[in-house]
């Protein structure tokens, strides 16, 4: 007999079939045993009868929580709740016990199920998350790969920093010294230069020595890059791109988010335009809220929060301070103080989920800029060649997949929202 995917029982109303799969939990009477077996596409009752099954009852009050077995029986619906489907089971088979499992259904620590993150991604509500993580990563390559992007991936190793030399992870390159990417930008600009327009998905790396909610030691970002794109037509890609994702996961996760208990009225209203707002007007707004801002402070997550409170989407702060952004950023041609940069801040609290803006493509002011943030030229001369070599206007953005994650199911902090994370204190599992 073929085994059947628990995701495929509606298709097999009264026939009898044979699951593959692990114990998620179990509870009994006298007569009945009631088996909740897992497949990695979903979860179903299983119902043992002494009466009908007295074999596969007997063997059932044996199986312990997460043990491999193979169970066989008739499907059919529910009795109270609609589409949802149960086993009544005429055979059963353990393959491997699994005594002892550590992560019972009693309350855990943070610690302690971090510990163990490579058991606890079994649980219903980690489930959840990385299958909404999924749908996320495939929104992401569809709405690219359907507008003609071409994806180039960006090398793990680089030469240079992109974002700042204070979080860089360093490491030898046969006796040269190396880091791991901070992001894939500058390679796509050389990208952009050959294909107009492209983007790269994968891991990056920031050696920050934070300990907040949002920040992970490694992350995952997509990074598009459009040749003869301004900053008005980042910030249009971006809102465009956000909504799609966000919908994607609406319509196809929505039994996800309910597990999550994720309000989706917020994620519901995500649709363009968003509202803009340059950095000198967010700093009145903070100062409205009784906050001590200034031109030329930075945002922090606090910042973020109540600048963003005050709309009903996400919103597009734009303008920030040369000062406070990478060398590549070009200056505002109408106020030269000012970048041509852009974040978009998720409501919620959740803060910025994109950043961009547009490049520099003028070859004297980017050598200038590199000599102002004290980088190595001779490390950035290929960059450079950008410039000589046919320069043109180009822009683009980052968006951390880790962050949309922990906004769209509604999560407190980013560890759950990547199946193995790595943190300040944490290497391992």
């Amino acid at each position: 007999m073929t085994g059947v995917a628990i995701a495929q029982l509606s298709k097999h109303v009264g026939e009898t079939v044979e699951l593959r799969g692990w114990l998620y939990n179990k509870r009994a009477s006298k007569k009945l045993q009631f088996l909740e077996v897992r497949d990695g596409s979903g979860i179903v009752q299983c119902v043992v009868a002494s009466q009908d099954a007295p074999e596969a009852f007997e063997s059932a009050s044996r199986l312990s929580q997460e043990c491999a077995l193979v169970v066989r029986g008739v499907v059919s619906r529910h009795p109270k709740h609609e589409g949802v489907y149960e086993l009544a089971v005429t055979e059963l088979e353990e393959l491997s016990p699994s005594e002892g499992y550590p992560i019972s259904p009693k309350d855990h620590g943070t610690d302690f199920l971090m510990d163990h993150r490579h058991l606890w991604i079994r649980s219903r509500r980690q489930h959840a998350i990385l299958r909404v993580r999924h749908t996320i990563v495939r929104a992401i390559r569809d709405f690219f790969d359907a507008r003609d992007f071409t994806l180039i991936d960006a090398p793990i190793f680089t030469p240079n920093a992109c974002e700042g030399t204070s979080t860089l992870f360093e490491t030898d390159f046969h006796g040269q010294p190396a880091f791991l990417t901070q992001s894939g930008q500058l390679y796509m600009e050389a990208a952009a230069a050959a294909f107009g327009k492209v983007y790269c998905f994968g891991p990056t790396f920031r050696a920050e020595k934070s300990k907040t909610r949002r920040h992970l030691a490694e992350f995952w970002m997509v990074e598009p890059e459009v040749a003869f794109m301004d900053l008005a037509g980042d910030m249009e890609l971006a809102e465009e791109f956000l909504a799609h994702v966000v919908q994607r996961v609406l319509t196809e996760r929505s039994a996800e988010l309910q597990l999550l208990e994720r309000d989706t009225g917020p994620l519901q209203r995500v649709k363009p335009p968003f509202p803009r707002l340059t950095y000198t007007d967010a700093i009145q707004l903070l100062c409205d809220h009784g906050k001590d801002a200034r031109f030329g402070d930075d945002f922090g997550a606090e910042h973020e929060t109540i600048i963003s409170s005050a709309f009903d989407r996400p919103m597009i702060v734009h303008r920030y301070p040369a000062e406070l952004k990478a060398f590549y950023m070009k200056r505002d041609p109408e106020n030269s103080a000012l970048a041509l940069c852009m974040d978009v801040l998720a409501p919620e609290g959740y803060g910025e989920v994109i950043g961009g803006g547009q490049r520099e493509d003028d070859l004297t002011l980017l050598e200038r800029a590199l000599a102002l943030h004290q980088l190595d030229k001779s490390a950035f001369e290929w960059y450079l060649d950008l410039r000589r070599y046919g320069s043109f206007p180009h822009a683009g953005f980052g968006l951390g997949v880790e962050r949309l994650v922990a906004w769209l199911c509604g999560l407190p902090h980013v560890r759950e929202t990547i199946p193995f994370p790595r943190m300040l204190t944490r290497l391992s599992p």
